[in-house]
């Protein structure tokens, strides 16, 4: 399963619309290049239409939101709707500010997404309409565990149910669920946590595996949150004790740029529930 979505997006090689933060836009392309697709970065709201037309999937990422761009969101993901592509939603610090929180509301309520993306604490702001972010890593309150996966996966399911969006929790455990079926993964390493971006990083990644597998969004979510974790994993090995975090960061972009399907299906460490 996992080597066929990776497959698909490698020979398909689709274009992919990235409205995303200004702190990681360059490794969100990056990414987005290394797994096979393009992308293209534009947020305007006189051209966002036009771009996301020409382009076969949709990222939407409001790390760095700003009033300008909250009409951009908008008006892309609805065009996006319109054509029938598929809408990545990462809600980067949902909960932190109102603006934040109200805009990933509306855009909930305005734009059927067919992932949403974030940590446990964000995709609960989004779920209950409370809850508290530190910066944008997950509170440790909320960090999904082994003790308490049973319960993460079934409010990631009612979520899902809910949205109709496949909902991709990602930390420690990572969750990717539909309504029906979840996928339960430990790929990684904690070194991830000290990079700027990898979140934003793996929904640009996330929306090209989506966009490469039409109508298996739930496979090709898991395909993207298992290639990033193992991704992960194979760039620590490369590490000296000279190497920081930057080196880190590029060396995940190369993991991906250098991985193949094969390698992908043999890594990846999930179960489904």
């Amino acid at each position: 399963m996992l080597k066929t979505a990776f497959e698909n997006l490698r020979s398909r090689s689709p274009l992919i619309h990235n409205i995303t933060n200004y702190v990681t836009v360059n490794d969100c392309a990056n990414m987005v290049l290394a797994c096979g697709a393009s992308p293209i970065m534009a947020d305007d709201a006189a051209e966002v239409e036009e771009i996301t037309a020409i382009c076969g999937g949709l990222n939407i990422n409001i790390g760095t939101l700003n009033s300008r761009t909250v009409t951009s969101m908008l008006l892309a993901g609805k065009k996006a709707n319109q054509l029938g592509h598929p809408v990545v939603l990462d809600p980067v610090g949902a909960g932190a500010s109102h603006l934040r929180t109200d805009t990933a509301f509306r855009l909930l309520r305005e734009v059927q997404f067919t992932v949403i993306r974030g940590n446990i604490s964000e995709i609960k702001t989004l779920a209950s309409g409370a809850g508290t972010t530190k910066g944008v890593d997950a509170d440790v309150a909320d960090k999904v565990t082994e003790e308490n996966l049973d319960s993460a996966v079934a409010f990631a399911k009612a979520f899902a149910a809910r949205t109709g969006a496949v909902i991709a929790i990602t930390g420690a455990i990572d969750i990717v669920a539909d309504a029906q079926k979840a996928y339960c993964i430990r790929n990684g390493n904690p070194m991830m946590s000290s990079i700027t971006g990898t979140g934003c990083q793996l929904s640009a990644l996330t929306a090209a595996f989506v966009t490469a597998n039409p109508g298996q969004p739930l496979e090709a979510a898991a395909a993207a949150v298992c290639a990033m974790g193992l991704a992960g994993e194979i760039a620590h090995q490369r590490l000296t004790p000279q190497d920081g975090n930057a080196t880190y960061r590029n060396y995940i972009i190369d993991a991906i740029y250098n991985m193949t399907p094969e390698q992908l299906e043999k890594g990846a460490n999930y179960e489904v529930r």
